[in-house]
C-alpha cells in the first residue's frame, strides 16, 4: 500500500519499515491506510481468538541525502539526515504516548491542508540527540471535528440516505 500511495521503501529494520515520500500528505495518507488495514487484519485475529497486533507510525518531514554509504567490502543504499533521525524518534514516541500515529510539527506544516485531518497536539518533546524541543501531534482517523461542523458537511449529511 505504501507504493500505491507514492512511497518508496528504503529498508526494513527488524520489524520496522523506513519509507520515503515526496509529500507529507502522501506519507500521512499511507500511515492512515496502514492503520485501516491493520484493523481489518486484527478483526480476523480476534475472530480466531488471537491477540490483536499494534503498530506505531512516526512521520517527519525535511531534507535528506539519498545515496550509497559504506566501505569497499560492504555498501548500502540509504538515506541520512536529521529529518530521518527525528522520524525514528517520533516513531519511538508512539509507544510512550500509546498513540498509533504521531507526526512532527514539521510534517504538520508541510501538509497541503492540515484542517483536512484530525490532528491533535500531544506534547513538546526534546528527543535523544537534540537540544531544541519539537511539537508532536497525534493524527486520528475519521473526519476532523471542524470539517464535520461546516455548513457544507452538514448539508451533505442531511442529503445522505
Amino acid at each position: 500500500m505504501l507504493l500505491q500511495i507514492g512511497g518508496f521503501i528504503d529498508k526494513y529494520i527488524g520489524d520496522a519499515i523506513m519509507a520515503l515520500f515526496v509529500c507529507a500528505d502522501d506519507a500521512l495518507r499511507a500511515g492512515l491506510a496502514m492503520l485501516d488495514t491493520l484493523d481489518q487484519f486484527n478483526a480476523g485475529r480476534r475472530a480466531a481468538g488471537r491477540e490483536p497486533i499494534a503498530i506505531g507510525i512516526g512521520i517527519n518531514s525535511g531534507s535528506l541525502m539519498l545515496g550509497t554509504i559504506g566501505e569497499r567490502h560492504r555498501m548500502d543504499g540509504t538515506v541520512i539526515s536529521d529529518a530521518v533521525n527525528l522520524a525514528s524518534r517520533v516513531e519511538s514516541l508512539t509507544k510512550d504516548y500509546r498513540k498509533p500515529l504521531l507526526i512532527s510539527e514539521f510534517t504538520r506544516r508541510a501538509l497541503g491542508d492540515p484542517a483536512a485531518y484530525d490532528i491533535h497536539p500531544v506534547d513538546m518533546v526534546v528527543v535523544k540527540g537534540k537540544t531544541r524541543p519539537v511539537m508532536i501531534h497525534e493524527v486520528r482517523r475519521g473526519t476532523p471535528p471542524l470539517a464535520a461542523a461546516t455548513p457544507l458537511a452538514r448539508a451533505e449529511e442531511a442529503r445522505a440516505p
